[in-house]
């Protein structure tokens, strides 16, 4: 997502898709094949191609003042004093979604700074990992916020803010998410896991009957269940995962919207801990920079509640 706003910029600045490309080391084609993967990331046209100049759409320039803002802060995140021979290893549980999208974006700028540094990320559910953490077996952990207070070792880092949608199959005519999910087979968010909890908490407090018809723990599967049209499903807007699919239609939750929160748990004690932090700072600013890329196509879903930041804990 980075390189890709890079390029944007760079189109902006230079007026066309041909100069930028000359100025930064691309193909007029690289430049293009960049500008489209981010339009579809964000689910927005940034660019009117009726003329040659690349003139900005309403929402490109919109996308455009976020986008400088969002490379001012990571360019001016600082350098950390260290030296190439920086050696050790860090070890980091997270969950699926975080590893489809802004946590790679982390971990390359990371390895960039610390060549020496290896990474291992181990995937696990919310619960499992933060025991990890608790138990010392793992650094740190990027996991969803459990409902209920850390342990006293444990230090919790927000992230991200993320609002759950009420995805339906394209077919389905309905447009109340109350109707959709009572009248369709229900694929529900896993109870074990932190995120299904809430929502089997919310579904509860509104005396909403749901007919079960499967049960999973990955965003990704989730989804592609109501593709299939197995039914409705209650998903968090990953950044992973918008836009979504023609396959599907959103139905707008308005205030009764429920969000999750994704942050990094980490003991509080650690041999390097500028290492630690500067690995920090960097997922912060990756998530923040992707998710808010991609707050257009929720704004457009009619979720414009949707918050960036989550308060530290």
């Amino acid at each position: 997502m980075l390189t890709e706003l890079r390029t944007f910029i760079a189109v902006v600045r230079y007026g066309s898709f041909a100069r930028a490309g000359e100025q930064i080391g691309l193909t007029q084609g690289a430049v293009s094949g960049q500008i489209q993967r981010l339009e579809e990331q964000i689910g927005v046209a940034l660019f009117d191609r009726t003329g040659r100049r690349a003139v900005l759409t309403p929402m490109g320039r919109e996308v455009h003042a976020r986008a400088e803002d969002i490379l001012t802060a990571v360019t001016q995140l600082g350098e950390l004093p260290h030296t190439e021979d920086t050696r050790g290893t860090l070890v980091i549980g997270a969950i699926t979604s975080a590893q489809h999208a802004w946590l790679m974006d982390a971990l390359c700028l990371f390895r960039q700074e610390f060549p020496g540094i290896t990474v291992r990320v181990l995937p696990g559910a919310s619960l499992n990992i933060l025991g990890q953490v608790d138990s010392g077996e793992i650094d740190m952990a990027v996991m969803i916020r459990p409902p209920y207070v850390l342990p006293p070792e444990v230090h919790w880092h927000a992230l991200l803010r993320e609002p759950f949608l009420v995805l339906v199959p394209a077919a389905y005519e309905g447009g109340n998410w109350q109707e959709a999910i009572t009248q369709l087979p229900f694929i529900r968010y896993d109870r074990s896991s932190f995120g299904g909890r809430s929502i089997d908490l919310f579904l509860r407090k509104r005396h909403l009957m749901v007919h079960d018809a499967l049960e999973l723990d990955e965003v990704g599967g989730l989804i592609r269940a109501v593709e299939k049209g197995v039914g409705a499903a209650i998903v968090p807007a990953t950044a992973a995962c918008i836009p979504f699919s023609s396959q599907v239609r959103v139905l707008p939750m308005g205030p009764d919207t429920l969000f999750r929160e994704i942050g990094i748990a980490e003991r509080s004690a650690h041999k390097q801990p500028e290492i630690t932090n500067r690995l920090i700072s960097l997922m912060q600013a990756c998530a923040v920079a992707e998710f808010e890329a991609g707050l257009p196509y929720l704004n457009s879903l009619g979720y414009r509640s949707a918050s960036t930041r989550a308060g530290d804990g």
